[in-house]
């Protein structure tokens, strides 16, 4: 079936589709770095042989990571990504996206949705708002507390937001729940004043600098001061690896690296880094549905770091890439060097990660002097609720 007969095509991915067929020039540069269209063609290639009703349409797009490294290495600048999203949503509205092997990714972002692990603290004044994310108050409870009241020192009247930004059912082609959910909190959060969000996880950040019309967005080690850096670690050899949800954020890359440089460590770079930073093997599910060709994507990571200490700034990066040498989380790092770089850093894991959110959550009730708090209570309305968790098995 050609393009011209794909009519029932949402628009946005019949554009996806014409853009990438038209521009790409089946150079090959971006398969030679991805293991996804090693397995599955060019971009043009896939553009052209796409048909939504065919299993391959319906499944091949989960397999892709979604971390845009095809986008970065077209010298066309191509985004070949934005079309592999546009067909994970094409296979949703069909009624064709629903994996059980999903099913884990999305009671996770569930549970950090509700009004039990969800809280709002806006103090009298405030404009901007430290958005942990799930996995860093979870993993690491102290240290999500430690960083709060150092940037309370820089700005008396910071907020605090508890809640997933959603990005499991943004990448899982979920695209009416995600807007749905992500435009209320972010209109709550412009309602309330708010001006600028600080964002600890990669992946929040992304999904903030994409869709929060109105906010302000930066990572946090944009604005940390220096004093939080704890010296100590003179001789010890680090490589970076930068996550995917900020490939294209050279702030953030600059800011990590100047930070982590202050505890005495000596960097060394790496071919894949910053906006041709490898995917980890945890984007968008992929090692969910194809565990294999998720661990291509680590095999090859860790074959360039060798044996030297890594130093990332997500949560799923740091717990994914840690075997064959230590993988440390940068705010990790900066607290304690030589703990952290010998991946001795104490790092909570499930079923522990819920209670210590709860616990968090507790501690910001408590600590945060707030004009307007709550807990998030919206979903979308019964009726589609009831029809996604019959489609994702919820």
């Amino acid at each position: 079936m050609g393009l011209q007969e794909k009519t029932s095509l949402r628009p946005s991915l019949k554009a996806a589709l014409e853009n990438v067929s038209e521009s790409c020039t089946d150079c090959g540069l971006c398969r030679d770095e991805c293991g996804f269209l090693e397995k599955y063609g060019t971009p043009k290639e896939i553009a052209d042989r796409y048909e939504p009703g065919a299993k391959e349409g319906q499944v091949m797009p989960f397999e892709c990571s979604l971390c845009r490294l095809c986008d970065a290495v077209c010298p066309l600048e191509v985004k070949p990504s934005e079309m592999f999203l546009e067909m994970r949503r094409e296979a949703v509205d069909c009624g064709a996206g629903s994996f059980p092997e999903h099913g884990g990714l999305l009671a996770y972002e569930k549970k950090g949705m509700s009004p039990r692990f969800t809280w709002y603290g806006i103090p009298e004044g405030c404009r901007t708002v430290l958005f942990p994310g799930c996995a860093f108050p979870g993993t690491r409870p102290a240290r999500t507390r430690e960083l709060f009241e150092t940037l309370r020192k820089e700005d008396p009247a910071i907020g605090i937001v508890l809640d997933c930004c959603g990005k499991i059912s943004h990448d899982l082609g979920r695209d009416a729940f995600f807007k749905a959910m992500f435009d209320e909190m972010t209109g709550y959060l412009l309602a309330k004043g708010v001006q600028e969000v600080l964002a600890v996880c990669p992946n929040c950040y992304g999904v903030f600098s994409r869709y929060a019309n109105g906010l302000k967005v930066r990572m946090v080690y944009e604005v940390l001061p220096e004093n939080v850096v704890a010296g100590g670690s003179q001789g010890k050899i680090v490589v970076f690896h930068d996550p995917c949800g900020v490939r294209f954020h050279t702030e953030a890359h600059a800011a990590v690296r100047r930070l982590v440089g202050m505890t005495g460590v000596t960097s060394e770079e790496i071919d894949h880094d910053k906006e041709r930073t490898l995917c980890c093997g945890n984007g968008a599910g992929v090692n969910a549905l194809s565990p294999k060709l998720a661990d291509k994507w680590l095999e090859r990571t860790w074959k360039e770091t060798g044996e030297r200490a890594i130093v990332t700034y997500c949560c799923a990066c740091a717990a994914r890439m840690n075997g064959k040498a230590p993988a440390a989380h940068a705010l990790d790092v900066l607290s304690e060097p030589d703990t952290a770089l010998a991946g001795k850093s104490k790092v909570s894991g499930a079923p522990f990660t819920y209670l210590n959110r709860i616990r968090v959550k507790n501690y910001f009730r408590k600590a945060v002097n707030a004009s307007s708090t709550r807990e998030r209570t919206f979903y979308p309305s019964e009726g589609k609720r009831k029809g996604w968790a019959g489609r994702l098995g919820l």
